[in-house]
């Protein structure tokens, strides 16, 4: 074999090994017994020293060395292209500290779901002064500068290669203003009735099932169970999913379980041959984003797919409180002051994330103190939204990340609305009957056109090159901006 062919065959075992690890992740989260967690930390952090080992091995470097990219064809490169991205990435990063960090998050995340449920966020703050600590060095390592704005660059580029936080702090800049006006104008105007009622957990999963297959998951190689925070895991050949349930609220089910489905489908619809590769997964968190928030709300929350929705939720539940689909739609749609960034309304959701990606650069800069997270948290929330936040569960304590040490992963959510703004506008061009699909529960065509545009190809292009070939144009915040005026406007007639 020449250089190239034993640099993918090693890399292909490596892949496999990651995929293993990421198993041991969705198992934790949902059937692993509580007194594992001890256990587990130990198995994350063996199989992430094998994994780091395995990324630094001189040979890989040796075999890069010797690797002709002229000699290769797009897809050689592409793979060239990534796996010399992570080997200097790796490289960079001690041995010891990948394992620690593997460790401690490992042990964190059972921590923040008990200090979550007492509502205790000093029971949590210490072990998460450790991640921040040492996310704080990885961030150096890698950036190879304690500078902060580098640090958070480098941690953010783990997720988004290509972006900065200077160019997410000019994009959310031109987003606060319109979308504050916005919701301002909105909340102004009558609310749209409520669901009421219960709604019965196992028949939440049913529908929640149904819903992932109507959109195309395919469960022979996946499967939908229940977690804490919804996530999805794995690629290729196995790709799980989860949801939750909350018998006062459907939609947190459904629609968690569209945007579960959305990644899910994603890595099902990549190029087989790209399998066990570099290229085998999704082209960064943003493009991931894109696909789970194009599948939530611009189809699944459209007033087409509301209406066959409304049919199979009372087909589920019975009387829903709501008398026909157009008060439906607006119900699945409406604006309400709340604190869980999950379920919260397209308007207001980027005004969280904008919250946690400021947050998080402060504690990673070291201008906020672990200690002080929660009043930060709650003071900002208040400034944001006008009302403040009664207890951690639904502030600081709300979201998993920052306790498995996603730091740099929150902006990708609020880059990903604006990657799929403008996939919507494209693909209402392309599809410009697509609602007469939508309404009969078909998501073919929708989903047909995600995949040849951006899915199939999976790591093969950067992540901006990727969208704005599907898109035809420049990325820009306007199509997401301009469909959520026109959409909400026309909800309240504003």
């Amino acid at each position: 074999m020449n250089a190239f062919e034993q640099l993918m065959a090693f890399q292909h075992q490596t892949e496999a090994l990651a995929q293993i690890a990421g198993r041991l992740g969705w198992d934790q989260e949902t059937v692993m017994p509580r007194g594992a967690a001890d256990q587990r930390a130990e198995e994350f952090a063996a199989i992430e020293a094998v994994l780091h080992a395995r990324r630094t091995d001189p040979r890989v470097r040796d075999w890069l060395a010797e690797v002709d990219d002229a000699a290769l064809d797009p897809v050689g490169r592409a793979q060239i292209r990534h796996i010399r991205r992570d080997v200097e990435r790796a490289n960079r990063v001690p041995e010891a500290l990948a394992s620690q960090i593997a460790r401690l998050t490992s042990r964190a995340q059972g921590l923040w779901a008990e200090a979550r449920a007492n509502d205790d966020f000093a029971a949590f703050a210490p072990v998460l002064e450790q991640i921040v600590a040492l996310k704080r060095e990885e961030g150096a390592a890698i950036a190879q500068s304690a500078q902060p704005g580098a640090v958070y660059d480098a941690l953010l580029d783990g997720f988004e290669p290509g972006t900065s936080a200077e160019d997410l702090e000019r994009m959310f800049a031109a987003m606060r203003p319109r979308l504050v006006a916005l919701r301002a104008a909105c909340l102004e105007r009558a609310a749209p009735d409520g669901l009421s009622g219960q709604f019965d957990e196992p028949a939440q999963m049913r529908l929640a099932r149904r819903l992932a297959e109507t959109f195309g998951y395919d469960t022979m190689r996946g499967r939908v169970d229940k977690a804490v925070h919804p996530f999805s895991a794995g690629s290729g050949a196995d790709v799980r999913i989860t949801t939750r349930t909350d018998p006062d609220d459907p939609f947190n089910c459904l629609y968690s379980t569209i945007h579960e489905v959305g990644h899910g489908c994603y890595e099902q619809a990549i190029d087989p041959a790209y399998a066990l590769t570099p290229l085998g997964q999704g082209a960064s968190m943003g493009v991931h984003e894109s696909q789970s928030r194009i599948y939530e709300n611009q189809l699944g929350r459209s007033r087409a797919f509301a209406g066959w929705l409304f049919d199979r939720m009372r087909e589920s539940f019975g009387d829903l409180g709501i008398h026909d689909a157009d008060a439906f739609y607006r119900t699945v749609n409406r604006l309400r002051q709340g604190y869980i960034r999950t379920e919260a309304d397209e308007v207001q959701y980027n005004l969280h994330i904008m919250l946690r990606f400021d947050l998080e650069r402060a504690l990673i800069a070291g201008d906020l103190a672990v200690t002080d997270l929660e009043a930060a948290w709650n003071d900002r929330f208040e400034a944001d939204f006008g009302f403040a936040v009664d207890k951690p569960s639904n502030g600081c304590l709300q979201d998993v990340h920052w306790s498995v040490g996603l730091f740099g992963y929150f902006p990708t959510y609020a880059l990903g609305n604006v990657y799929a703004g403008g996939l919507h506008q494209a693909m209402r061009v392309a599809l410009p009957d697509l609602d007469a699909d939508l309404a009969d529960g078909r998501l073919e065509r929708a989903t047909g056109w995600l995949r040849d545009a951006v899915q199939r190809h999976g790591g093969l292009h950067e992540p901006r090159q990727l969208i704005e070939a599907a898109v035809g144009a420049p990325i820009s915040e306007a199509p997401l901006l301009d469909y959520l005026d026109q959409k909400f406007g026309a909800i309240y007639a504003l």
